[in-house]
């Protein structure tokens, strides 16, 4: 299957989806709380019913083996299986997709050194065996979310943990989103010179209500289309404030040269004059493939740096971003764990391959804005991964006459 895209720039706005991974962390604290816990606009995403899915069968199954079905959701592998050792539940995780071969066995190997029985064949992880409090080291530059899997699991043993963190903290703002959810859940963490001290013997308490904020990811292909047009587009539901790490979309952005207002919820972004710049991608992964396409006809050569992590993604995103962009008629290499594009003054179109990975698909979507041709996506479907009404959205804009 494939959707065709008409060449040219949008103008309107769209409303910010649910962000995925607050939606996450909240829907994990309000399962563990002991009453009964509303979460507003936690969204329809098939990584957030995965993980409701696998909360429901870890929580409620009568005994036995738990049978967690993952999908495609790194995170939430790497959330549920330290809460199952927590639990002291013998569990069997399904992987799909890519997810076998996304990285595991940091958090496996100090799992399993902490009283967990763990075996990964294919697409099959079975776990078995109760997590011991102790002191926990993670490298910082794999996954954030080895680390908020264990931050969320730890509070709950019997006794006082310590996770050491080597390495420089990547994707940094994931942790914050997980400790803020700890926070709102009554759960103490104390923030330590290496690492995090987590009490033992602490109990999930979740305010009645708590309301998922807009998505940042999500929106940033809508405000990268933005800068393609002298219109603009806007998203509103947004929080200003958010710890969301691609929050940092509006500094990025403004750096490009495109024009960008905020008033309340609202952000709206339209074309300024767009240069090249440095953007550095350590902390802000998943809005890279957006914003290289932006770049593609931005004056000047754009350098994205510290990608390299890009390639563990649901796909290989460093070198598919370059692939994807170069068959719809842009410069785009990769360069060790470097992107490199030098900006034209339109592209061509063409068959952008999404390799099934989401923030390719969107990515394709904000290059069509500056193609003088059509663009054909291949597997539009993968976007129901986090953003199941993409294509609806993007369809409610008008052309940018």
């Amino acid at each position: 299957m494939t959707k065709l895209i008409e060449p040219g720039a949008h103008r309107g706005e769209v409303r910010a989806t649910a962000s995925k991974s607050q939606a996450h962390r909240y829907l994990i604290c309000a399962a563990l709380t002991g009453h009964t816990v509303r979460v507003e606009n936690a969204g329809s995403s098939q990584d957030i019913r995965a993980t409701l899915a696998c909360l429901s069968a870890l929580l409620y199954a009568d005994g036995g083996t738990r049978r967690l079905d993952c999908g495609e959701s790194g995170t939430t592998l790497r959330f549920m299986l330290p809460l199952a050792g927590a639990l002291g539940a013998a569990a069997e995780l399904i992987l799909r997709g890519r997810l076998p071969e996304r990285p595991i066995e940091p958090l496996a190997r100090e799992l399993c050194a902490h009283g967990m029985n763990i075996e990964h064949r294919g697409n099959i992880l079975r776990c078995s065996g109760a997590l011991r409090p102790g002191a926990f080291t993670l490298p910082g530059d794999v996954s954030s979310q080895f680390i908020s899997g264990l931050l969320m699991a730890l509070p709950m043993l019997p006794g006082d943990s310590t996770l050491n963190i080597t390495g420089q903290l990547q994707s940094a703002p994931y942790v914050a989103m997980t400790l803020e959810a700890l926070r709102l859940s009554r759960i103490s963490v104390t923030e330590t010179a290496g690492g995090y001290h987590i009490p033992g013997g602490q109990s999930y308490d979740a305010p009645e209500m708590m309301t998922v904020e807009g998505d940042w990811s999500n929106a940033a292909p809508f405000l990268c289309m933005g800068a393609l047009s002298h219109s603009g587009v806007a998203v509103t539901g947004l929080n200003p404030e958010s710890v969301q790490g691609d929050r940092a979309i509006v500094q990025i952005l403004r750096e490009l040269g495109a024009v960008v207002e905020l008033c309340g919820d609202r952000v709206s972004v339209r074309r300024g004059t767009l240069h090249g710049a440095v953007i550095d991608a350590a902390m802000i992964p998943d809005i890279i493939p957006a914003l290289a396409a932006l770049c593609a006809t931005a004056d000047g050569e754009t350098r994205i740096i510290n990608a390299g992590r890009l390639r563990l993604k649901e796909s290989d995103r460093l070198g598919g971003t370059a692939r994807l962009l170069r068959t719809l008629g842009a410069d785009a290499r990769v360069d060790g764990d470097s992107l490199i594009i030098r900006g034209r003054p339109e592209l061509s179109g063409g068959t952008a391959e999404t390799e099934s990975d989401h923030r390719m698909a969107m990515a394709a979507a904000v290059a069509a804005c500056a193609c003088r041709g059509a663009v054909t996506v291949t597997d539009p479907g993968c976007v129901s991964k986090s953003y199941p009404g993409f294509w609806d959205d993007l369809s409610s804009l008008e052309a940018d006459k």
